[in-house]
């Protein structure tokens, strides 16, 4: 077994805006496994506000001991073996992870998907986010938005109510929304969600600040429509404390270490009665395929990645009526752009 890596920086195509922080780009590092003939690609998208960097996954990386991973290999092992080289830093883990997975389909000739037990024909359709902005570049991602069935929106300013009314202007696709933690008064948040269910939203993702439970356990108590956790959503243990807090979560690779333990929070979601929606970061075709591969299992999905950048270094996966089509490829089914 040998690791390869290189550090890349994803382009967007327009800055992306949420409550609290804006960007340009994201930095990547690009992570590749080689066995036995076969590589696995694996990518760690690492947003500035979760903490990592080329230079933390650099140094993570160099610590990484991949003779120990035998085949066939024993996941929970790896994971273990990652979380004890450093604690945190869940965007490089799940980077191997991911390229650990695209490794195993190739040796066994299976795509991911379905060594992961999911149902292509269940695939949900995924949304296309738009950040904050001005009305007239929001008009605009709009229309960059044709070809899916669900927008999710960004909110969690003073200009929420204009950012919805901007966008119902050109579009009546159903919307998604993510407050990013940025409500603060749980009173006005709960009027501002029924006027939102009357726009046609249909979840809306982490209301109020994560440490905040009693008033984001109060807002989905009271809720026409489902509170998701995001940010209060990281690994396996998180989804037991999300269980009478919120009506469902978001699952991000980046978030859990990859998806070795992403299909472990998905079953114990389901335990809970749970919804499940999954996520990503800024991503390329890498990460969100892998994601894609889970996703069938979820009742929503957010995985938008590709859509949103401007330099995807691999080919564009297969989209078609606002879903993700799933590649009888071994693996990811990922392909370099030629």
């Amino acid at each position: 077994m040998q690791l390869t890596y290189q550090p890349f920086e994803l382009l967007l195509r327009h800055t992306f805006t949420i409550a609290r922080f804006s960007r340009n780009s994201t930095p990547l590092m690009l992570v590749q496994l080689h066995h036995d003939g076969y590589t696995g690609y694996g990518e760690a998208s690492m947003v500035p506000y979760m903490g990592e960097s080329h230079e933390t996954a650099t140094v993570f990386l160099s610590k990484v001991d991949v003779s120990g991973f035998t085949y066939p290999f024993d996941f929970d092992e790896i994971v273990n073996y990652l979380d004890s080289i450093a604690p945190g830093q869940p965007a490089i883990k799940a980077a191997i992870d991911i390229a650990l997975h695209d490794l195993d389909g190739k040796l066994q000739s299976q795509p991911c998907w379905r060594l992961m037990g999911s149902n292509p024909a269940q695939m949900p359709v995924s949304s296309f986010t738009i950040g904050i902005d001005n009305e007239d570049v929001i008009r605009q991602k709009v229309m960059e938005a044709s070809g899916h069935k669900v927008i999710k929106v960004k909110l969690g300013r003073d200009s929420d109510k204009e950012l919805i009314t901007t966008i119902r202007s050109v579009s009546n696709v159903p919307l998604y929304v993510d407050a990013n933690q940025g409500w603060t008064d749980k009173e006005k948040s709960l009027e501002l969600i029924y006027w939102l269910q009357e726009q046609g939203v249909l979840l809306i993702e982490q209301p109020m600040l994560k440490t905040d439970i009693a008033g984001n356990a109060w807002i989905t108590e009271h809720s026409p429509i489902p509170i998701i956790g995001d940010e209060a959503i990281q690994r396996l243990p998180d989804v037991d404390k999300a269980a009478g807090v919120y009506h469902g979560i978001n699952i991000k690779l980046m978030k859990s270490a990859g998806v070795h333990e992403a299909k472990k929070m998905v079953d114990r979601a389901r335990q809970l009665g749970l919804k499940i929606l999954i996520g990503c970061m800024s991503e390329t075709s890498c990460a969100t395929l892998a994601a894609a591969a889970l996703a069938p299992q979820c009742d929503w999905a957010d995985l938008d990645g590709p859509f949103l950048t401007s330099n995807n270094p691999y080919t564009m996966p297969a989209f078609e009526n606002g879903k993700w089509v799933l590649s009888d490829e071994p693996g990811l089914g990922l392909m370099y752009k030629i």
